[in-house]
């Protein structure tokens, strides 16, 4: 069993295109957080015996993190500028570097959805940022490096 370390993935932006990506890393980074759910639709039965029976219906995803406040950072300023102009923003979340063979994640096209900056009294200004899949001729993909 390959163990991985949350310090060791990844979160990248395609400043190329889809074709022809170009992954740059989002270094400004805290804790990320990848949420996978799907709907549910009820499925039961006479034949289910008394059971419940559930189907898996529409998959959801959302890519929540944090940023230290930085508006030097080329990165930063795409996601800002993303939310703001309510802007696609093409994402990976990988669970280690984009290069290596092995390594996989979601690759979608994203809107963000929560740009909410956090001022603690004794920490620095950070960001908390929520990325959603929008409408794309490329739909979310589940993507592993060859």
């Amino acid at each position: 069993m390959a163990i991985k370390l949350g310090l060791d993935a990844r979160l990248y932006r395609n400043t190329g295109t889809y074709a022809a990506p170009v992954w740059n890393e989002i270094k400004n980074v805290k804790d990320v957080t990848l949420n996978l759910e799907a709907g549910e639709a009820d499925a039961s039965t006479r034949g289910s015996l008394g059971w419940r029976a559930t189907v898996a219906t529409l998959k959801d995803a959302s890519i929540e993190f944090e940023m230290v406040w930085d508006t030097a950072d080329d990165d930063f300023a795409a996601i800002r500028d993303a939310f703001l102009n309510r802007a696609g923003i093409e994402v990976a979340v990988m669970d280690g570097d984009i290069t290596v063979s092995g390594s996989q994640g979601l690759r979608a096209l994203c809107v963000i959805s929560n740009f909410s900056r956090n001022e603690p009294l004794e920490e620095a200004i950070t960001v908390s940022v929520t990325a959603k899949p929008t409408f794309s001729v490329n739909p979310p993909a589940w993507m592993t490096v060859p």
